[in-house]
């Protein structure tokens, strides 16, 4: 193997979710443990916890603490500001917006889905193939994290 591969592997990936389902979001922590990336998980549960983590407002003030992530999962359907205005914010910023950006979601509406890619969005997987059935197998989630590294 060569070293920059080895180094490759032995990164921690810095993620940040957006989710505000509990249960999802501990589907999707519990699996990102399991899985061969080290990573550093922080979860934040509305779009307004994810835009205050992003800039480091209020509980999220110290940079040291709360890193610019390597990569963002984000549901579409959040309370207080929704996922595709995170998003839209996210990719206007130019100190985020280098940020790949996942869409984790239940919605395969097609307004969606061409909505989030005209908005900068890298991949958009749907919630449906590792949560809605129960499998715990994250293989695309895991796969996507992988490619953008």
């Amino acid at each position: 193997m060569e070293k920059s591969e080895r180094e490759r592997e032995e990164k921690e990936l810095k993620i940040l979710l957006v989710e505000d389902l509990k249960e999802h979001a501990l589907i999707i922590k519990n699996a990102l443990e399991s899985g061969k990336l080290k990573t550093r998980l922080w979860v934040c549960e509305d779009g307004e916890e994810a835009l205050d983590f992003l800039y480091h407002r209020g509980n999220y003030a110290s940079e040291e603490e709360y890193p610019k992530p390597d990569v963002i999962a984000l549901d579409l359907r959040l309370p207080k500001i929704d996922g595709v205005d995170v998003l839209r914010q996210i990719k206007s910023e130019d100190k985020l917006k280098d940020i790949p950006v996942i869409v984790l979601t239940a919605s395969d509406r097609a307004e969606d889905i061409l909505k989030t890619y005209e908005e900068g969005v890298s991949s958009y997987l749907m919630k449906s193939a590792f949560i809605v059935q129960k499998t715990g197998k994250m293989e695309k989630l895991l796969e996507t994290l992988l490619s953008l590294r």
